[in-house]
């Protein structure tokens, strides 16, 4: 994903409202950015450390820019505007970069099914069926592990009972961990921030529901999926 004009780098002072931050631009003026995240960002950033964000150009808007990548108390970096996730994966099933989704010549996004009014986010069609693709931004890290959710999350396992029900039916139904942030190698559930989501993974894992992860190149002009990363299961 080539993002034209290319991110600023600033400096994070603050993140507070859920979806609001404070940051310190160039010039030394404090502006008040957007932030697209609904997670709790844990492990994600702290004060006074680089962080990048993104214009708008639309004076009109309330909050013209947007934050877009963290740097983790670690030194990592963690790309949190979580609406970026979704165009990441399309463009590396397109591209060719994710081996195991190829072959399907249709897509389509936001696609209402299941019986809990849910919209899937790319459904994949070709001759031999659909399949079913359900997209999941990682940034939180324990060490050099991801992990999801990084809060409860209710609309995610919400999201789990739909596709299990999918791949109970027969049809192929996927998880895809987007994986934005640099020093992750593999990707788990948080057991112990939800415990819910963790028992319908496993459940859903059981009955079929295949778990992709693939880590994403940050940068302040391309942010792109690149490699993928193993997945470790639920314990039983």
């Amino acid at each position: 994903m080539k993002i034209n004009p290319a991110l600023t780098e600033g400096k994070l002072l603050r993140r507070y409202k859920r979806f609001l931050a404070d940051i310190e631009i160039s010039s030394g003026e404090i502006i008040t950015i957007h932030c697209p995240n609904t997670g709790s960002m844990k492990n994600c950033w702290e004060e006074n450390t680089p962080c990048w964000y993104s214009d708008s150009g639309n004076p009109k808007r309330k909050y013209r820019h947007t934050l877009e990548i963290t740097t983790t108390p670690e030194g990592a970096l963690a790309g949190v505007n979580t609406g970026r996730a979704n165009h990441l994966v399309e463009e590396a099933i397109v591209s060719g970069v994710v081996s195991e989704l190829q072959g399907y010549p249709q897509l389509r996004r936001e696609v209402k099914y299941g019986e809990e009014n849910s919209r899937i986010d790319l459904l994949l069609s070709g001759e031999d069926g659909d399949c079913y693709v359900e997209v999941k931004n990682v940034t939180l890290a324990e060490g050099s592990r991801g992990l999801f959710p990084d809060a409860v999350s209710a609309r995610g396992t919400k999201h789990l009972r739909e596709l299990q029900k999918m791949a109970e039916a027969g049809t192929r139904a996927v998880l895809f961990y987007c994986v934005q942030h640099s020093a992750i190698d593999s990707v788990e559930a948080a057991a112990a921030i939800d415990s819910a989501y963790t028992a319908a993974l496993k459940e859903a894992v059981t009955a079929g529901v295949e778990v992709i992860a693939y880590r994403a190149q940050l940068g302040a002009g391309e942010i792109c999926l690149y490699e993928p990363v193993p997945f470790l299961p639920p314990a039983d």
